[in-house]
C-alpha cells in the first residue's frame, strides 16, 4: 500500500476465538479506506498467536503482526504498534470485540473526513450502553468523576477503549505503563483537541476481561497521582519551520 489513511492498533492477550471475527469485521467495515491493522500480541498463552498467523495469510496486505518477548501490559503492545504505523490516523481498539469497527468507518468519514479543525487529536468514544454489572458500571462512574475532576481532560468515559488519534498526536506522548487510560488528557498536554462521541459497546465475545476490581483501583489511583503532577509539568516545543497545526495557536497565544 503506497498510501494509508488510517492505522489500526489491536493489542491481544488471551483472545482466542476473538482474533478472525474481529479483523473479518475490521475489513468488511473499512472497506473503501485505505487501511492497514498492527496486531500486537502480548504474550499470550492461548490460540492467539496461532490465529494471529492464520489473519496474516488471509489478509497478508493489510495486517501486520508483533509478538512481544515479554508480556508489558495494554499501554506497552499499543506503544509498540505505533511505531509502525503509516497512517494519519490511527484507530485503538480493543481485542475483545466489544469496541464497534462501524463506529471507526462513520466517524472517519462524518467527523475526520469532513472535519477542518487541523488542531483536533483525538476523538475518544463515549459508550451508549454498557454491557457491564451494575458494580463494574458504579465503579467505573466513581473512576471517571475523580479523574475529571483533577485532570480536566474533556471526557466523560475514558475507559472506552475505542479511540481515533491523530498518529502526530500519539507519537508526542510520553510513554508509561497504563498511559491508555489517560490519552485524553496527555493529548490535551501536547496541545491538541480532544472531541467526545457516543459509539456503541458490545458484551465480548469470547474469554474474560483481564481486569480486576482492586488491581485496577489501586493502579488507577497511583497513576491518577502521577497524571496530576505530569499535566503541570513541561511544555510542548512546536517550531515555526515545522509543518504543525498547533504553530498558529501558540502563535496567537504569544
Amino acid at each position: 500500500m503506497s498510501e494509508v489513511e488510517l492505522s489500526v492498533i489491536i493489542p491481544f492477550f488471551n483472545e482466542q476465538g476473538n482474533v478472525l471475527p474481529l479483523l473479518d469485521e475490521v475489513h468488511q467495515e473499512l472497506h473503501g479506506v485505505s487501511f492497514e491493522v498492527i496486531c500486537v500480541n502480548d504474550c499470550s498463552e492461548d490460540s492467539t498467536g496461532a490465529e494471529l498467523a492464520q489473519a496474516s495469510e488471509k489478509w497478508p496486505e493489510t495486517i501486520r503482526t508483533l509478538s512481544h518477548i515479554k508480556r508489558a501490559g495494554k499501554s506497552a503492545a499499543i506503544f509498540t504498534g505505533s511505531k509502525l504505523v503509516r497512517g494519519t490516523w490511527t484507530q485503538l481498539l480493543d481485542g475483545d470485540g466489544q469496541n464497534d469497527v462501524a463506529d471507526t468507518a462513520r466517524l472517519f468519514s462524518d467527523v475526520i473526513a469532513a472535519s477542518e479543525n487541523t488542531t483536533l487529536g483525538l476523538i475518544a468514544g463515549r459508550r451508549n450502553s454498557r454491557n457491564d454489572s451494575g458494580f463494574k458500571w458504579l465503579q467505573s462512574r466513581i473512576a471517571n468523576g475523580v479523574r475529571r475532576f483533577v485532570l480536566h481532560d474533556d471526557v466523560t468515559d475514558a475507559g472506552c477503549g475505542w479511540k481515533l488519534i491523530r498518529t502526530q498526536a500519539l507519537r508526542d506522548l510520553p510513554y508509561f505503563a497504563s498511559m491508555h487510560r489517560f490519552l485524553p488528557a496527555l493529548v490535551k498536554r501536547a496541545g491538541w483537541d480532544v472531541r467526545e462521541e457516543l459509539v456503541n459497546d458490545r458484551a465480548r465475545w469470547h474469554g474474560e476481561s483481564k481486569y480486576g476490581f482492586f488491581g485496577r483501583l489501586g493502579a488507577g489511583l497511583f497513576d491518577l497521582v502521577g497524571m496530576f503532577w505530569l499535566v503541570r509539568r513541561g511544555q510542548f516545543g512546536v517550531a515555526r519551520e515545522m509543518p504543525d497545526a498547533r504553530a498558529a495557536r501558540l502563535s496567537a497565544e504569544n
